[in-house]
């Protein structure tokens, strides 16, 4: 009897042994990061190549796991009752159960899945070799549970297969990128960088053009001296040219081009024809997706283009530089601004200027004022405002009170926002103004 019992007690442990490694796999294997296990695969790991195959078919492999696991602690319970009730008679059963229960539950579950959580890739790579061997061997089972398991599922009414992810990958990785950024394991600059290359997909020429009211442009009937001084003191190197009225664009003029054109003249202006310098103008649409955008600046080796709308109007220009901004961010100049037309308060208050963009404003501060409807900060209080505001007006929305100071014609030319406190906004806060 002394013999049974001993062989029942290793038989126990070793299959308390096998009930860790499956919960242990388990774990590790949903836990471990996809992207990783990639990357070690790229580097050569055969080990990470076999986690990845197995977690292609996930329904599988967790039905593997959950079948070795249960057959284990099953089997356990089972010996553990048969040995206790020939030692104790019949109330060896329920301290069989009670002692199967806290030795299954710390050394079989929460100790093996603590030690995974931790370390899900080492987990997924150390185990991954004979999980194909388990899943191999457990397959025909494995499907049959499933056929059962989707057939109930399909009696009351849920279609498995119709249960997709509804989020896309760049969805998946902006929230991956937020996440680790929230956990201080990714900085801001890098956060912004990386949310800027998937923003390219969702925007369009005409969120990040320069408006035709900011752009610096020459008069082709200007005399040429006129327009030499013009570059000179002008900080583009590239600068649009129209003829008869602003909206014709007959080309683009480069700095250098006319500093060579001025060279081979010997200084003398008067000898220089404008036509025969000014390269050819490329237009493109508004609504041009901004991804699309800059893979044509790349093939064609052009830095800069006009922007039309759908009737031919000109809206702007754009260039390789804006669309490398959105992923950069803004270029601080020499005086150190918090940002480009953007000037702090000692009040903690900010002073900007109404073209301001309000995704600039969101990367250069963490704000989360919607870009949706409004491109500029000027164009975000008029949209809440529902009006064309007075100068003193004060409008407090999406947890921000927003004061119009200057205003020419019918544009707000300068704003004062001040983020409210906590108790005083609210995420639906009605337009207040004053």
């Amino acid at each position: 009897m002394t013999g049974e019992i001993g062989y029942a007690a290793i038989s126990i442990f070793l299959l308390i042994l096998v009930s860790g490694f499956f919960s242990a796999a388990e774990t590790g294997m949903t836990a471990a990061s996809r992207a990783r296990l990639t990357e070690i695969e790229r580097r050569g790991s055969k080990r990470a190549a076999s986690a990845l195959r197995l977690l292609q078919v996930p329904e599988r492999l967790i039905g593997a796991l959950l079948l070795g696991n249960n057959l284990a602690n099953i089997t356990a319970s089972a010996l553990a009752t048969a040995a206790l009730i020939k030692i104790f008679g019949d109330s060896g059963a329920v301290i069989a159960s009670a002692a199967m229960t806290v030795i299954i539950l710390i050394f079989a579950e929460v100790m093996p899945k603590t030690y995974a959580i931790s370390y899900p890739e080492r987990t997924a790579l150390a185990v991954a070799p004979l999980m194909r061997v388990i899943s191999a061997v457990l397959g025909p089972i494995v499907i049959a549970v499933e056929l059962v398991v989707k057939t109930a599922l399909r009696l009351l009414g849920v279609n498995v297969k119709a249960n997709v992810n509804v989020l896309t990958a760049h969805e998946e990785l902006r929230g991956a990128i937020d996440l680790h950024h929230k956990e201080e394991s990714l900085v801001k600059s890098d956060r912004d960088m990386l949310g800027g290359i998937l923003d390219l997909k969702n925007l369009e020429v005409l969120d990040v053009m320069v408006h035709r009211t900011q752009m610096e442009s020459i008069d082709a009937g200007e005399p040429v001296k006129a327009i030499v001084e013009h570059v000179l003191k002008s900080r583009f190197t590239r600068i649009p040219v129209w003829k008869d009225k602003p909206d014709n664009i007959i080309g683009v003029l480069h700095g250098k081009a006319l500093f060579v054109a001025l060279q081979k003249a010997e200084g003398d202006a008067s000898k220089i024809k404008l036509e025969d310098i000014i390269s050819e103008t490329w237009f493109v649409p508004d609504t041009q997706p901004l991804e699309d955008q800059l893979k044509a600046f790349l093939r064609r080796k052009i830095h800069f283009a006009i922007v039309v709308d759908e009737y031919g109007e000109v809206q702007g220009l754009i260039t390789l530089e804006d669309i490398l901004e959105e992923i950069v961010g803004d270029i601080k100049d020499e005086f150190d601004a918090v940002a480009t037309g953007v000037r702090k308060g000692k009040d903690g208050s900010f002073v900007i200027d109404g073209s301001v963009p309000l995704r600039d404003l969101n990367r250069a501060f963490d704000w989360k004022l919607p870009d949706d409807e409004a491109t500029t900060i000027a164009g975000l209080v008029i949209h809440e405002a529902r009006m064309i505001p007075m100068v003193g007006q004060v409008f407090e929305f999406h947890g921000f009170r927003f004061e119009v100071l200057k205003k020419k014609r019918q544009q707000l030319t300068s704003i004062r926002v001040r983020q409210l406190e906590a108790e005083e906004s609210a995420d639906d806060q009605p337009v207040k103004p004053s």
